[in-house]
Order: structure tokens, then C-alpha cells, then sequence
């Protein structure tokens, strides 16, 4: 054999040395791609091969309260749910192009889209991605359907099954419609990019936004250039939001909203609204309001500036001066300043029997008198009430401020009933309204408390007030003096376990009930013969109230021409449990012969209570509590066993006889 010569050894060993180097080089390479770089490298090959989306979570429901009419079913009644709905994307990369068109054209027929929609789908095919959403909630026949065609056709071209796939997703539905849609509000189509979340447009879906919003999950799916692989990991699970139960009957809800509207078209107002409270409680039974707000039309509702006050809820946005159903209100501080007085050892300023005169309407600082509707000499307390004189209230207060002063009547206004500050009500947007304050001024330098202001606070002039304000100031006032918060809510719900529960409120006691009692008798003329609220009587039950009509301000002065119409009522008259308060804004301005003037708050406003607790009455299956308060012609009717005949009969002969 022969042996290598020298030439042939460096050779040899030029060779070994370069294999070995190169095995090293190639150990290197791979202790850095499957070592150093593994994480990268991973990262790229699952870009290339697999992709997450969203699992979507259930937002929580709202559910209305059952529990006011006996035997009624227990299952939840839910006014927003989620529904499971679809979004439609496409991988544009996957898809030849030569089939792009016609994949296009089918899924516009399958979807049955208009052009405007048809022509953005086709430009997404166009695009360098690897995931383009080309619709938004499609349903579950729209998607079997377009599936349907596009497997076998994804089968006959040889395109990845799943280049046009769908995500799930939850949306807002309303079994109800637009029920109740202006405190409940919706969510937007569009998530928060970062979280995922659904952004809401306001309402309850925005206060409670907390409570409702739920952890969406995430789920890995593959994909391939050459066929689609099927599957998916569930990595996170889906975390669903909590249930929101409320005070609103459904079905008082939607007679209120019945109501409401046929009480603003028939005064051919602008708009009106109605609200029913347990003035025990708090608790808010029905929040209508006309126009509507429909949730699943939002868009529309925020891009037209004639439907966008819709959107607000105006028992708590919009702010009036309340007018005669103050005058009640003035009476009880009156009637405090009595019970304030007497622990002082100082004789009471009034007795609601004593005969006031009320023929002189002059008062210190006022420059022109203050009138009355209809001419009297001589009323009472109880009078007073039914015929709504502005006289006698104001006289009333003068002796108020004549003997605890402006800040004392000031103080019972504010932290006894209420005005100027917030209810708190469970909504967005609350205004405060305006009470005015002898320390303070307006922004012109002008001062809020003059020396006639607190008249004109007496008959419902020179405040503002929202109407959960107003209700929750009659709440008080006929309920005993206790305290009380406006709410919607009764309860939250997570996973079965209550995290949050309303508790009775009926606390604090803020003066003495027999204010309660002598107010109620008052206010119990005010419906019945020789009253200004006589519309509202309910046959065959008893109740109470007042009616109110204010002049609107129109380019800086009172106008003769628009008014804020409007009636606050309660009924069981003793122990009440349902207080309503009906506004109508800018009722027509008109005049009926035989009838007379139809804006007062008495004519449009006050047949509207009677109508919503007639129907409330009879789908709760309560019982009369005056079965011979019927009207003439009933076989039941009779007006001398008729609940406060009686009452009404004194007054009138009273009345008679002060003022011949």
C-alpha cells in the first residue's frame, strides 16, 4: 500500500479540519436557533401557523322587578340580554386572485348587503394582511348559510378552509324594545381596542358599567397555506359580567310609556315624561318618557340633533320651576316652623283652621302684587290647598321668615326636602338645580336672595328643581317625615352570590308625622269636586295631589305662551304606596270653548295619573279602597258613602260662606 506523501497528508487534513469546522459552525447554529433564539423563532413559526382571537364574555343582564304583584312568575324578567352573534373575517393572503371577486359577490348575496357595504368587502380581499373583518354581527342562519356555500366552494378551489373564518361575539338585545331604553342605554358596536370591553353610551350601562362588564377569554386557532386546520386551545376562559336587578315593573313601565305618549300628542306638547316611586321606599317603579330612545338605534338617535334629547333622561337632566305643587311643600315648613316654635315656648304663627284673608296681594320688596286664580276673600289651610292660592302661601311664609328668619326657611328647603342638592339616583348627568342662598350671588353680580324671594319660593317661583327632586320632597312629606333616596336598583348578581342589595331607607324622622297626616287631607280635596285636580280622581280609590302650570322662560322673560305643565299624585291616600308625577313640556297653547284653557297642569297632566293607576291597579289586582267613589251611573255609585264626600261638602259650604 502506498503511504501518502506530504502533499496528500495537508490535503487530507485540510479537509478534516474544514468538516470539523463547519460541524461546529453547524452545532453553533443550532444551539443558536433552538437555544438562544428559541423564543423568537417559536414566535415567528406560530405567526406563520397560528393565531388567537377573543372569546367573548356575557355583559350582565338587567332585570325587571317581579315581585309587586302576587302570584306573578319568578322567573327573571330580563330587558337586556346578550345574544350570541358573529363577526366575519377573512385571511386576503389565503385567497387566490382569481377568486377573489366571486368570493366577494357571494358573501354580499349570502349577507344580502347593500353596494356601499359589497364595494368595502371587496377591497379587503386587496389587502397585505393576514386578518381583515369585513362584517359585524351577522347571526347564526346568516353564518350556516354563507358556510354552507363557502366549504364546498373552499374544497372544489383548493382554498384553506377556514381563509374566511368567524369570531363570536355578544350583543345587546332588547325583548322589550324600546322599553325603558333612556335609563337603560346601550353599548356601542365598537370594543375599547386595548381591553376589548364594550364602551357604553350612558344610562344604567354606564353607572354600572363595573358590575356588567365581564373578562373576555382567548382561544388559539391554526392556520395553513395548503389546507385548513381545523381546532382550537381555549388558553383563558371567559368571565361573564353580574346581573343587574331593578325597581321597574316591566309591565307599569310600559303602561307609563303608553300613557305618557298619548298624554304629549293629545296636549300636542313637546315632550313629556312620568315617574312612579314608592314614597316608603325609594324605590322607582316606572321612568317614562316620550320621544322614546330605541338602544339598538342609537347611531341614529346621536347623529340627528332633533332626536338627541331623546337620549337623556329628563325627570333628572331637565330642571323647571315647580309652581304650585310647591305650595303643599310650603305649608309643611309652615306647619315645622309651628312644631320649631312651640319647643322655643313662642306662640305657633298659624292654626290651618284660622280664616286668612287673602283679598290684599302686596308683600315688602315686590313690586307689583301677587295674584291669584279666581278672586277670594277669606280661606284655610285646607282651602288654600284645593283652590291654590299663591296669597295665602306667601303669607304664610312671611310669617315664617317674620319669625325664624330667612336662613331657618332656607335650611328646612335644602336639608329637610331636598332642593338644590342631588338625589343620587343611580343615573348619570343628575342636574343639582338652583336654590337660591341669602349668602350667595349670580355670576352677572347680582344677588340671589332678595327681600320678596321667599314668596316667590312659596308658590313655586325663583328655584329649580328636577322632578326626582320634587318627587322625593312629596316622598317625605307624605310618608311621615322619614327620609329617603331615590333608587332603581333592588339588587347585583354574580355567579348566583349578591354582591350589592338595597336596604330599606326608611330611617331618620325629619319632623312630626301628624304634618304628614294634615297634608294629606289637603292635598285629598285638590282631586275631588271644587279642586283643581279633580282629572285625576281614580274611581273607586283614594288619593291626593296638586297640580302645577309654570310660564316658561323664552329669550330671558316669562312667556304667556309656553308652560311647563304638570301633576304630582299619591294613592292609597293614607299610607300610600305609589307616588306619580306627570310632566308635560309646552303643551299646546289653546283655548276650548266649554272647556277652556288646555295647558294647565290640571287639564293635560292630571287625567294621566288617573289613567296609569287605573291600569296599575288592575294588573296588580288591588282591590277598591272606596267602592262607592264610583262615577254617576255605576250600580255601585254613591256619593254620600263615597270616600271624603263629606270633607268636600264642609269645604264648600266654608268656602260659601267666607266669600259671598
Amino acid at each position: 500500500m502506498k503511504s501518502l506523501n506530504a502533499k496528500d497528508f495537508r490535503r487530507l487534513l485540510f479537509v478534516a479540519i474544514s468538516m470539523l469546522i463547519l460541524f461546529c459552525f453547524i452545532i453553533f447554529q443550532f444551539y443558536k436557533l433552538q437555544i438562544r433564539e428559541e423564543t423568537k423563532w417559536s414566535r415567528l413559526a406560530k405567526a406563520q401557523h397560528q393565531f388567537s382571537v377573543v372569546e367573548p364574555y356575557k355583559r350582565g343582564r338587567f332585570i325587571a322587578n317581579t315581585d309587586l304583584k302576587e302570584g306573578h312568575p319568578e322567573k327573571p324578567q330580563p330587558l337586556v340580554f346578550d345574544v350570541k352573534k358573529y363577526h366575519l373575517y377573512v385571511d386576503p393572503i389565503s385567497i387566490p386572485k382569481g377568486n377573489r371577486e366571486e368570493i366577494a359577490k357571494m358573501i354580499g348575496e349570502h349577507l344580502t348587503l347593500d353596494w356601499k357595504e359589497k364595494n368595502f368587502i371587496r377591497e379587503q380581499f386587496e389587502k397585505r394582511s393576514r386578518s381583515r373583518r369585513l362584517k359585524l354581527w351577522v347571526d347564526e342562519k346568516e353564518k350556516e348559510l354563507l358556510l354552507g356555500w363557502w366549504r364546498s366552494f373552499a374544497r372544489w378551489k383548493k382554498i384553506p378552509r377556514n381563509a374566511l373564518y368567524f369570531e363570536e361575539d355578544y350583543q345587546r338585545a332588547y325583548p322589550y324594545g324600546k322599553l325603558l331604553g333612556a335609563v337603560l342605554h346601550t353599548v356601542r358596536d365598537d370594543r375599547d381596542p386595548e381591553t376589548q370591553k364594550a364602551l357604553p353610551t350612558g344610562g344604567l350601562e354606564l353607572t354600572f358599567d363595573s358590575y356588567l362588564q365581564g373578562n373576555p377569554g382567548k382561544r388559539l386557532l391554526l392556520r395553513s397555506p395548503g389546507k385548513a386546520l381545523e381546532g382550537g386551545l381555549l388558553v383563558n376562559h371567559p368571565d361573564d359580567g353580574a346581573d343587574v336587578y331593578l325597581t321597574v315593573n316591566h309591565y307599569i313601565q310600559a303602561i307609563a310609556e303608553e300613557e305618557i305618549e298619548r298624554a304629549v300628542k293629545s296636549a300636542g306638547a313637546k315632550s313629556g315624561w312620568a315617574v312612579m316611586m314608592n314614597p316608603n321606599t325609594g324605590e322607582i317603579y316606572a321612568l317614562a318618557q316620550y320621544p322614546f330612545f330605541d338602544p339598538s338605534e342609537y347611531r341614529t338617535y346621536y347623529n340627528d340633533p332633533e332626536l338627541l334629547s331623546a337620549t337623556k333622561v329628563r325627570a333628572i337632566t331637565d330642571c323647571f320651576e315647580p309652581g304650585s305643587t310647591m305650595k303643599p311643600i310650603s305649608i309643611a315648613i309652615a306647619m315645622m316652623a309651628n312644631e320649631e316654635l312651640k319647643r322655643q315656648g313662642r306662640e305657633p304663627i298659624f292654626d290651618p283652621t284660622d280664616m286668612i284673608p287673602v283679598n290684599d296681594g302686596t308683600f315688602p320688596g315686590s313690586k307689583h302684587p301677587i295674584h291669584d286664580v279666581g278672586t277670594h276673600r277669606f280661606l284655610n289651610m285646607y282651602l288654600a290647598i284645593q283652590k291654590s292660592s299663591n296669597i295665602y302661601v306667601a303669607k304664610l311664609i312671611q310669617r315664617v321668615i317674620g319669625t325664624l328668619g330667612n336662613e331657618w326657611y332656607r335650611k328646612q328647603l335644602e336639608e329637610v326636602f331636598g332642593f338644590g342638592t342631588l338625589t343620587e339616583i343611580e343615573l348619570p348627568s343628575e342636574s343639582p338645580g338652583l336654590l337660591p342662598s341669602p349668602a350667595k350671588t349670580y355670576e352677572s353680580g347680582k344677588r340671589q336672595w332678595s327681600t320678596p324671594t321667599p314668596y316667590s319660593l312659596s308658590f313655586g317661583y325663583n328655584l329649580l328643581t328636577n322632578s326626582m327632586q320634587l318627587l322625593r320632597a312629596y316622598a317625605i312629606m307624605i310618608n311621615g317625615g322619614h327620609l329617603i333616596k331615590p333608587t332603581l336598583v333592588k339588587k347585583i348578581v354574580k355567579d348566583g352570590e349578591i354582591i350589592f342589595e338595597h336596604s330599606d331607607q326608611k330611617k331618620n324622622q325629619v319632623f312630626d308625622p301628624e304634618i304628614s297626616r294634615e297634608i294629606i287631607y289637603a292635598l285629598k280635596s285638590v282631586t275631588k269636586p271644587g279642586g283643581g285636580g279633580v282629572r285625576a280622581d281614580i274611581p273607586g280609590y283614594t288619593e291626593g295631589g296638586k297640580p302645577g302650570t309654570t310660564e316658561k322662560v323664552i329669550k330671558g322673560t316669562y312667556s304667556k305662551k309656553h308652560h311647563y305643565s304638570s301633576f304630582i299624585g299619591f294613592t292609597p291616600a293614607f299610607n300610600p304606596k305609589f307616588l306619580v308625577y306627570i310632566a308635560i313640556d309646552e303643551p299646546e297653547y289653546r283655548y276650548m270653548p266649554g272647556i277652556g284653557k288646555t295647558y294647565f297642569g290640571g287639564r293635560c297632566a292630571a287625567p294621566t295619573f288617573r289613567h296609569i293607576m287605573e291600569k296599575t291597579y288592575k294588573y296588580l289586582g288591588i282591590p277598591p279602597d272606596d267602592p262607592f267613589g264610583l262615577p254617576t251611573g255605576h250600580p255601585h255609585a254613591d256619593p254620600e258613602k263615597a270616600d271624603w264626600s263629606e270633607q268636600v261638602d264642609i269645604l264648600k259650604e266654608l268656602y260659601s260662606n267666607w266669600n259671598r
